[in-house]
């Protein structure tokens, strides 16, 4: 009876380990279920309030050189690469927020001390120079505000990934796109793969290798449960879901 009691303990333990090995992001914040704009400022408090690892946010460059936050190219019909940040403050999100600036969005999320900001800087529709651009502006800023041990970034631009490793050699820069190995990751001295769930699943073995590599591994993005489930399985380090909540459910946090 005590040998069993011992072995059950011992196993719900391991599993208990097994799953704190995976952390949540949420994507683009808190914003599916708590009714609220995603990549607003009230988005980033719901992943806070969900102590999410991470809060993850997109990050344009306006004609007018202001980093701002918002997912599409247009915030509410205005294109942002080709508007000034004056032409996009005409337009609200149904909560009444303007679009956030970049500095804007650091600043509170500074103020959270248990939630990283996962900063995915977007590729410039006018081309490379502005997406380079862009990279210079995003480490001048995380180094002004001093929030550089709170910043991760994550990119679809090799280049941009390149150049804020460039930029802040102490950086953590993860790269989106999926279409390079983990050995090639490693090699660009870039500090992991943040891929597509359809990438991991056609490469089984390349969570292992990051993790061999000593590469962090995220996956994106993951909204069912089944998948959930197997991503924590196979000890993927975080998760970025639409659906924090559920996830949070299922990691027993």
């Amino acid at each position: 009876m005590k040998k069993s009691l011992v072995l059950f303990t011992l196993f719900s333990t391991m599993s208990l380990v097994s799953f704190a090995q995976t952390q949540m992001i949420a994507h683009r914040g808190a914003w599916k279920n708590t009714k609220v704009p995603q990549n607003s400022i009230a988005s980033l408090l719901g992943a806070v309030n969900l102590k999410a690892w991470g809060s993850e946010f997109d990050v344009h460059l306006t004609k007018d050189d202001v980093l701002v936050v918002n997912h599409d190219n247009d915030f509410y019909g205005l294109d942002i690469a080709t508007s000034t940040y004056e032409e996009l403050l005409t337009k609200k999100h149904p909560n009444g927020e303007s679009i956030p600036t970049a500095e804007a969005y650091l600043q509170e999320g500074l103020k959270h001390k248990g939630t990283k900001l996962i900063f995915e800087l977007k590729t410039n529709k006018l081309g490379t120079e502005r997406t380079l651009k862009s990279a210079e502006l995003s480490i001048a800023l995380v180094k002004k505000l001093k929030a550089e041990k709170a910043v991760e970034y994550i990119a679809f631009s090799y280049d941009a990934c390149v150049k804020l490793r460039a930029l802040d050699k102490s950086a953590m820069v993860h790269y989106l796109m999926g279409d390079k190995t983990p050995q090639e990751i490693k090699e660009a001295k870039l500090s992991g793969i943040d891929y597509h769930l359809a990438v991991y699943k056609k490469n089984p073995t390349w969570i292992k290798e990051a993790k061999t590599l000593k590469l962090k591994t995220n996956v994106w993005t993951v909204n069912k449960e089944e998948d959930m489930r197997y991503f924590i399985e196979n000890k993927i380090d975080y998760i970025s879901t639409d659906e924090p909540e559920a996830l949070h459910s299922l990691l027993g946090k």
